[in-house]
């Protein structure tokens, strides 16, 4: 229950960031895209702000044993660069230049009743159906038969 407690406050914590810097709203991440037109720096003040955070936050946290919510902790351990992960930047930023969405402020905004990130929320879940079914058809072409 803790675990789940700490989990529910900092995601309250990031989306409250969400929306006080204004990138639930889609127009404010697409004029940062703009750099031709009417850019707004703004995002990248929030991106640099968050980097900065979370530099320092591992500083501190990985200086612990374990954290505190959890037996160990769980860092990624992969750190090639493959065709999956740069498909994948690709498709999502593709998407995000396309609609001023990504996950984390789609899921925000629609917490504060945006209704137009329904259509956002459908697409990202057909999108992750779809990838996962070509992904388990190209495992299994992979396999000898």
């Amino acid at each position: 229950m803790r675990q789940f407690l700490g989990s529910f406050a900092i995601g309250l914590i990031f989306g409250l960031g969400l929306v006080i810097s204004i990138m639930i709203n889609p127009l404010k991440v697409l004029s940062f895209l703009d750099v031709a037109g009417d850019w707004d720096p703004s995002l990248a003040l929030v991106m640099g702000s968050a980097l900065f955070v979370t530099w320092v936050g591992y500083r501190f946290v990985l200086r612990r044993p374990a954290p505190v919510l959890a037996p160990s902790f769980s860092l990624p351990t992969k750190r090639d660069i493959d065709m999956r992960l740069v498909g994948g930047a690709a498709i999502f930023g593709i998407g995000w230049g396309m609609v001023g969405f990504c996950p984390g402020p789609a899921i925000t905004a629609l917490a504060v009743g945006e209704s137009q990130v329904l259509y956002f929320g459908i697409a990202m879940i057909m999108g992750m159906v779809i990838t996962r079914w070509l992904l388990a058809l190209s495992d299994r072409a992979k396999q000898p038969a």
